[in-house]
């Protein structure tokens, strides 16, 4: 028997699963546990690794979202039987370091992707490096973004990016609506880049920068590499694991 502490979204419109949940299963302290239920969408998990990573314990997710790609859907009351069999997949999340246009240094990590977004009318005129190698010079756009393979399925692939492999050690850079160059794709880099992103016009054309749901606004440059020592552990059924989302998704592209 594991002992679990359950991670519960406050807007969770299923509210007798949850009821249901905690009359079955002791709520432990999060330092006691084993494993953390978390139960809400995509959103509210990537919140809950990061506030919960220090822990260093498998989360098991239970959507009660939307599309749910970092969670499992709910089939009974049986929590024992359905985390005894899940897979464990351990996801490196990216890291960014953020100096905005007054000098000031921010640091975050992200899950899904960072990306760097316009903040005016104006379009943003980006430089793109992978350590002292030019990916790109010039680039007039909405944004960029990096993006891990557990995050090529999410908003990389909204803005018509690469899907990647769980197990490909890549990271996918894509434009956001690049204008010049229109024919720009982006590139597919090793999962050991660092990539720098410089704004080339710092006060006319305003950039925040994102890491999953953190915000740094007016941006002079951004730093961007996997963070190898942070692993965030996630709790799969056979039926949907990460790998088979990715695949399907995959399928559907084609």
């Amino acid at each position: 028997m594991k002992k679990y502490h359950f991670i519960i979204d406050k807007k969770n419109k299923n509210k007798k699963l949850e009821k249901n949940l905690l009359t079955k299963y002791k709520n432990h302290s999060p330092h006691s546990s084993d494993v953390f239920i978390v139960l809400g969408g995509d959103g509210f998990m990537l919140y809950s690794l990061k506030k919960y990573q220090k822990y260093n314990k498998p989360f098991y997710g239970i959507n009660t979202g939307t599309f749910g790609f970092l969670m499992n859907r709910y089939n009974n009351f049986d929590i024992d039987n359905s985390v005894s069999k899940a897979k464990l997949f351990s996801i490196l999340p990216l890291e960014m370091i953020v100096k905005n246009r007054a000098g000031k240094i921010f640091n975050s990590i992200a899950i899904n992707e960072v990306s760097l977004l316009r903040q005016t009318r104006q379009t943003a005129l980006l430089q793109i490096k992978n350590k002292k190698k030019f990916l790109i010079k010039k680039l007039v756009c909405d944004g960029v973004l990096v993006s891990t393979p557990a995050g090529s399925t999410a908003y990389n692939l909204s803005v018509s990016g690469p899907i990647l492999s769980l197990n490909s050690k890549k990271l996918a850079v894509t434009p956001i609506s690049p204008f010049r160059p229109r024919r720009w794709k982006g590139k597919i880099v090793s999962s050991s880049s660092q990539i720098e992103i410089i704004n080339l016009n710092i006060y006319k054309r305003s950039v925040s920068a994102v890491a999953d749901n953190f915000e740094v606004r007016n941006v002079k440059s951004i730093k961007i590499r996997i963070n190898n020592k942070i692993k965030f552990k996630l709790l799969f059924d056979k039926k949907t694991s990460l790998t088979k989302k990715i695949s399907l998704e995959q399928r559907m592209r084609k």
